[in-house]
């Protein structure tokens, strides 16, 4: 669990990276009343704010404090709470229809909880904004336990230097209150939907693409289509959907699943699936290095922590994974987190082939470093050791090929004792020997 104190300074850095004015006197409206009231109606937790009153109004009440309860992006819909400080929390647009997200008005109980993922207290001057230094908040992000995203923050805020240790913890609570409601009316519906599509043979899927029917993938997601046709399943294999008014059918195809293969040495990583070759971005590359080096599976707990150490968070990871799985559909399972299907890497083959004394292998599939902009401290190791392995190997048994070949990579362009050793066994009329006196003269 990340400390308070690093949750607050990651907080600061966010605030005065989008340039939020410590000057800014109250939040900005974002609805007027008709838009809060169409906002309320059509939210998820419209129908549980009467327990978060039920759970926290008294106390905040007594303690002269508010409740006070957002949608995701941090637009206050509902409040309720002592008098005095509803008067007070008017004046800096602590109030329905006003933005309280940390991009708008820094650090604060209700941003910082969404950002962070957490439930977070922010008191007096930790505050980004100087108008909230008198002000102390807790806030708690509300997850969906059907889609896994973030509904809203639940927020106790009161004029006092501090709140009693206790609020953070009753806070939280109150937030893992209205998502135990939220996962019991889930899993009613799914029985209603399993009792009506009984007769149907094949894999039931909810409308948020949530497999709650059918062989062993209930609890998984698949990528729905938007309008019928197929859907590749968490093994990989292709199905057919059918859309029955509450849920999905999908009836599988025979066949193998596709095939999985990474490029993630030398340059830009890149995947080919289906067909297809997808470009990755650092950090999808990242997620499914990590995988592919763990085949049992990761949590999403796991893989922050892999990829960000203590300042990871959860929230993010499956936020990712979420965009990753609509880029490949069907590569990554759940429950852990886990590569399916046909799976070839460039690092594992090049692993294999050092094993078992195959530089051929080794020297036409090295092409450079494993992810070299990454700064995932389990990556670096991975990185590290094969760059050690395969120089190793190929300074101490490679022929003029391969020395030459891993003279092209970043790590060896300009390694001394490589390009020594190519002048030592290849002619001097022979173009590689006169490149390699060229780079040992510029490497002095």
């Amino acid at each position: 669990m990340r400390s308070r104190d690093m949750i607050i300074s990651a907080s600061w850095r966010r605030s005065l990276a989008a340039g939020v004015d410590p000057g800014v006197r109250a939040a900005p409206l974002v609805y007027d009343h008709t838009d809060v009231s169409t906002a309320r109606a059509a939210h998820p937790l419209r129908e549980l704010v009467p327990l978060l009153r039920h759970t926290l109004l008294q106390i905040a009440d007594e303690a002269a404090h508010i409740m006070v309860v957002t949608d995701a992006d941090g637009n206050v819909l509902w409040r309720d709470g002592h008098s005095e400080v509803l008067r007070q929390a008017d004046r800096i647009g602590l109030a329905d229809g006003f933005a309280w997200s940390e991009s708008v008005v820094g650090t604060n109980g209700i941003g910082t909880a969404l950002a962070a993922g957490v439930p977070t207290s922010v008191y007096g001057e930790q505050h980004h904004i100087e108008v909230l230094h008198g002000w102390s908040c807790v806030g708690a992000p509300i997850v969906d336990p059907d889609t896994g995203a973030v509904l809203g923050c639940v927020d106790i805020s009161g004029i006092a230097k501090s709140l009693p240790p206790a609020t953070v913890a009753l806070v939280g609570a109150a937030a893992h209150l209205a998502e135990s409601h939220l996962a019991l009316r889930m899993r009613e519906n799914d029985e209603r939907i399993r009792t009506r599509h009984a007769a149907r043979s094949g894999l039931l899927v909810s409308c948020s693409g949530r497999v709650i029917a059918g062989e062993r993938f209930r609890g998984e997601r698949v990528s729905l289509p938007s309008e019928g046709g197929r859907v590749v399943l968490p093994d990989g294999r292709v199905g057919d959907v059918e859309f029955l008014g509450d849920s999905y059918l999908v009836n599988c195809r025979r066949g193998a699943p596709p095939r999985l293969s990474l490029t993630l040495l030398g340059g830009t990583p890149f995947a080919e699936y289906s067909g297809r070759r997808v470009t990755l971005s650092l950090r999808h590359a990242e997620i499914l290095t990590l995988l592919a080096t763990h085949p049992r599976g990761l949590t999403a707990e796991q893989l922050s922590f892999l990829l960000y150490g203590d300042d990871g968070n959860p929230v993010t990871i499956r936020a990712e994974i979420h965009r990753l799985r609509a880029q490949l559909p069907g590569a990554v399972a759940a429950k852990p987190y886990r590569l399916v299907g046909e799976v070839e890497t460039d690092l594992q083959t090049v692993r294999m082939a050092l094993s078992t004394g195959d530089l051929d292998t080794v020297a036409d599939r090295y092409q450079g470093p494993l992810l070299p902009r990454s700064e995932s401290f389990e990556i670096r190791r991975e990185r590290d050791e094969l760059e050690a392995r395969v120089r190793s190997e190929i300074l101490g048994k490679g022929d003029a090929t391969h020395l030459w070949s891993y003279a092209q990579t970043s790590g060896g362009h300009d390694d001394v004792a490589i390009l020594e050793r190519i002048m030592s066994i290849v002619p001097a009329e022979d173009h590689r020997h006169a490149a390699a006196s060229v780079r040992l003269t510029h490497s002095f």
